[in-house]
């Protein structure tokens, strides 16, 4: 999202995979102006997959899948099928101007639905004083904001649909993806409208950090689909012409404080429909279908185990629980260091994000723990994150 007045004040947080790499890259939201680096320690909120901490992405086994041709809407060229696809879905695809208290803003959403309702990015419309959508045709509307999920920074619009006439977007199947397959990405970047870059997807299940108070989105669709300032909130589509993914962050390269090229992360359109749809319904979010351990955590390191004491130099250290939560109702103590999950060895609270990424609330986990120089095997049935 373009910036003339530090919209959003999104800050640069370093990544890097779940496999060891030698290189480092930063994310930042795809609106908003870079700022400094997030501290390295940070207290946070262990919620599902989305655990808060740990300046890293973590991946799941996707990584390896094997790639797969992905599927046309028809016959010819490849060039004549990204040509129908563009014809398809570019009209669906708008431009959000954000008017704030001071300055404005801009970023991108998809219209959904035919009734005027629209999705984007919460980062995009977070603290407008007024919002207005620009169709492909150039027409512009006002729009209100139905709701919000800051936690999948995820957010719906609405305009007034007798208005004008919508395009909607037709939601894909994101669990169907495959690394290799081939995707587009249509959006509004550095303000230059109806813009569209194409790419592969990259890996799947990337757990990203945002920047945003240590925030953490779960399972993101990376691609090397180009993705700037001002695409947050676009369309990432498959060769049918299926929205598949939501583009919201990018990355730079920590080192030289520029864009890594070909590093960008979406919202997959399965968890994009399952948040938009009860944002419509009720104008919030009333279920989040993601598993939590009830605890807020911090990732211990050599120098945090040296200052504090620690048995160990790496785990997450729990800093406070959830009254009558699932670590609470275990048995797990604030001062406990959680360093397994199952099978999975938990390094820092990315990890123990990772090792929660495909549970469910209501499954029972063993948690192993430091408690002080005793390990213990802590059996906890995991519950669901609560909404913001």
């Amino acid at each position: 999202m373009q910036d003339q007045n530090e919209k959003h004040n999104i800050n640069n947080i370093s990544t890097q995979p779940a496999s060891p790499s030698p290189a480092m890259s930063v994310v930042k939201r795809t609106a908003g102006r870079l700022t400094t680096l997030v501290q390295a320690l940070i207290l946070l909120s262990v919620f599902s997959v989305g655990l808060l901490a740990g300046c890293q992405f973590g991946g799941g086994s996707s990584a390896t899948a094997t790639p797969q041709a992905a599927s046309t809407i028809g016959g010819g060229s490849l060039d004549d099928v990204r040509e129908q696809v563009i014809n398809r879905v570019r009209p669906s695809v708008v431009q959000i101007n954000v008017a704030l208290q001071q300055g404005a803003g801009m970023g991108s959403g998809v219209v959904i639905d035919n009734r005027g309702y629209i999705i984007t990015n919460n980062h995009v419309v977070s603290g407008g004083r007024q919002i207005q959508v620009m169709f492909a045709n150039g027409s512009t509307l006002p729009a209100q904001v139905v709701g919000t999920a800051p936690s999948d920074d995820l957010a719906v619009v609405k305009v007034d649909a007798s208005k004008t006439r919508l395009v909607v977007a037709t939601f894909g199947d994101s669990a169907k993806l495959r690394v290799g397959q081939e995707v587009l990405a249509i959006g509004n970047p550095l303000g230059i409208t109806q813009t569209v870059t194409n790419g592969i997807v990259s890996a799947l299940d990337r757990n990203v950090r945002t920047g945003n108070d240590g925030q953490i989105l779960p399972g993101t669709i990376q691609t090397d689909a180009p993705i700037n300032p001002g695409n947050s909130g676009g369309a990432l589509v498959d060769l049918q012409g299926n929205l598949i993914g939501i583009p919201t962050l990018a990355a730079i390269d920590p080192q030289f404080n520029t864009p890594a090229n070909g590093v960008g992360f979406a919202i997959p359109s399965n968890r994009a429909k399952f948040i938009a749809t009860q944002l419509i319904a009720s104008g919030k979010v009333t279920s989040t279908g993601r598993a939590a351990l009830g605890l807020q955590g911090a990732d211990v390191d050599a120098a945090i185990a040296a200052q504090n004491n620690l048995p160990v130099d790496h785990g997450v250290l729990i800093v406070g629980l959830t009254s009558n939560g699932p670590a609470a109702k275990a048995g797990l103590r604030a001062g406990d260091i959680i360093v397994q999950i199952g099978n999975q060895a938990v390094n820092d609270t990315v990890a123990l994000s990772d090792a929660l990424l495909n549970k469910k609330p209501g499954d029972k986990v063993a948690v192993g723990v430091y408690r002080g120089n005793q390990q213990l095997t802590v059996n906890a049935t995991l519950g669901e994150l609560a909404p913001q």
